[in-house]
């Protein structure tokens, strides 16, 4: 009977030994962890972490520790299981400024307040220019083949938000949707008794303004002189037709000359009567709504520069050629 009250005691002892023990470790290991995920995060300025789809809590981890987030990978990974949230991590892109906790930063990854960004498209771009800015910007996957190259004209010049890891092609149907959108709701607002037929003609037109002009007040009137002109069966002479039946919507790089300008091409409209076959570049909403809807009253068929980075519109020749004169004087002066 005593051998087996020492025994019993013995075990008793060693049972709250290794209990107490465990309990002393639990609560190291709790403080521990509370402590890693209440410290501030190690990355020195903003760091834009990157999880890509389908990444494991591995891969997480490893890409904090790349990134400078936090000293070890196994810090990361065990406080996201000790969080449990190991499964519920988001892809994406998120912008972790300097000194966030551990704990903050799961729960910014697990929410998905992903970081997003802006490209824009400047007015009267063409397409190969578009794809070459959006192939340029940070984060754009370009490496997929493009579907099928966008038609010219087709896409709404804009600033858009895209995240990390959007495709080139994904942008381009965005930009295809916005210019169908915006395209029909303008055509449905157009005036009446106007010399084009189709949203496509309109569109070419646009493209045609949106070259000539990048000033916001001169638009309305540029529109209505080729308005006027087709209405009167006049060629519209306008020079960017030639560069892009030369480019194909790039810059030509050098001033236009008289060979350019006799070019036989289906959109040199010094040669050719009435619109191009297709747009010349993606114009912007305000050169479509010019278009569609022309000041009444301008009768102007005609314009040129006037050496204010603007333009000086005429209703007959002989005011036109004035104007011509008068800037091929202060382009003589400029030369000296």
């Amino acid at each position: 009977m005593g051998d087996y009250l020492r025994k019993y005691r013995l075990f008793i002892g060693i049972t709250s030994g290794v209990f107490f023990l465990l309990l002393v470790l639990a609560s190291a290991l709790y403080v521990f962890v509370n402590h890693t995920l209440s410290k501030p995060s190690i990355n020195q300025e903003t760091v834009y972490y990157y999880l890509p789809k389908g990444s494991g809590l591995i891969r997480a981890a490893f890409i904090a520790e790349r990134d400078g987030i936090v000293e070890h990978a196994w810090q990361f990974k065990y406080a996201a299981l000790y969080l449990g949230v190991e499964s519920k991590l988001r892809s994406g892109e998120f912008e972790i400024p300097k000194g966030l906790p551990l704990r903050e930063i799961l729960m910014k990854i697990v929410r998905g307040n992903s970081h997003s960004r802006k490209v824009t498209i400047p007015e009267g771009y063409s397409v190969l220019q578009a794809i070459d800015v959006l192939s340029n910007s940070f984060g754009i996957e370009a490496s997929s083949k493009i579907n099928a190259l966008p038609i010219e004209g087709s896409l709404l010049p804009e600033t858009y938000v895209y995240e990390r890891g959007d495709t080139l092609n994904t942008l381009l149907q965005r930009m295809e949707k916005e210019m169908q959108k915006v395209l029909l709701q303008a055509w449905d607002s157009r005036a009446g008794n106007l010399p084009i037929q189709s949203m496509e003609e309109a569109l070419i037109l646009a493209s045609i303004v949106e070259k000539e002009t990048a000033l916001q007040n001169e638009r309305s009137l540029v529109a209505a002189v080729f308005l006027n002109r087709l209405r009167k069966g006049m060629r519209l002479q306008s020079d960017p037709t030639i560069i892009y039946g030369l480019t194909n919507g790039l810059p030509l790089g050098r001033a236009i000359t008289k060979a350019d300008i006799n070019s036989d091409t289906p959109y040199n409209t010094y040669r050719i009567k009435g619109l191009p076959p297709t747009p010349i570049a993606n114009p912007g909403l305000e050169a479509i709504k010019a278009v569609l809807n022309p000041p009444e009253g301008a009768d102007y068929l005609y314009f040129v520069a006037d050496g204010t980075g603007g333009h000086a519109f005429a209703k007959t020749l002989k005011e036109h050629n004035k104007n011509v004169a008068n800037w091929r004087k202060i382009e003589r002066e400029r030369a000296q």
